[in-house]
């Protein structure tokens, strides 16, 4: 029961945030964080198609990312599966790639644009690493490292929670951006850490063979 409630929550915040994404794509770059940029930046194409590959993908991969967490969705329809696999691959490596190229340009100089460039990198790697293992058919490596993955996008939700409870606390914008920078996901990773090591503690219980009664 505690694990459905969880993965409805992850499952609602990830739909409502991957929407957030549509809000760009109307107002187009003058809109949150992006306010904070240079109309030099702004009007960089470069960084536009970097800023518009990672919201876009990452939007998609956060939005039907949480669907191949579901043990029921995956024993019933195994080629649903492999479909949204694909899909979320696929956008996850674009939507990683977008987010260290316009992390070199992270509002508040090296801290914050070290923290989002590094996201981006375990991200990448993660996900790239989550479709090689399937393709050599390590499936319970391949499980651990898609959760990984997952954890890193969805820092996309993690930011937007702590952000405005971090302005408050320190008053200050670009303070608040330097450790929201770190916080949206290395927590996460610790997170997804915990989960494997009890989905691994639940797996080992039920194979282990019953004592034989004297």
């Amino acid at each position: 029961m505690i694990k459905k409630i969880l993965w409805l929550c992850i499952a609602f915040l990830a739909i409502l945030i991957s929407l957030y994404a549509i809000v760009y794509l109307v107002m187009g770059l003058r809109f949150g964080i992006e306010e904070t940029k240079s109309d030099v930046l702004l009007s960089n194409t470069f960084y536009r198609i970097g800023f518009y590959t990672h919201i876009i993908f990452a939007a998609i991969a956060l939005l039907v990312g949480w669907v191949q967490f579901s043990s029921k969705i995956r024993n019933r329809n195994l080629r649903l599966h492999r479909v949204i696999g694909k899909l979320y691959i696929i956008t996850a490596l674009l939507g990683s790639m977008g987010g260290i190229c316009i992390g070199f340009s992270s509002t508040g100089g090296l801290v914050p644009a070290t923290g989002f460039i590094s996201l981006g990198l375990v991200w990448f790697y993660s996900t790239l690493r989550g479709y090689l293992t399937i393709l050599d058919k390590k499936i319970e490596q391949h499980q651990r490292i898609m959760i990984y993955s997952y954890a890193c996008c969805f820092a996309g939700v993690t930011l937007r929670a702590y952000l405005p409870f971090l302005i408050m606390y320190f008053d200050d914008f670009i303070s608040a951006y330097k450790v929201v920078a770190w916080l949206c996901w290395v927590p996460n990773l610790v997170v997804a850490s915990l989960i494997i090591r009890l989905i691994e503690t639940e797996r080992h219980r039920q194979i282990r063979p019953c004592p034989k009664s004297k």
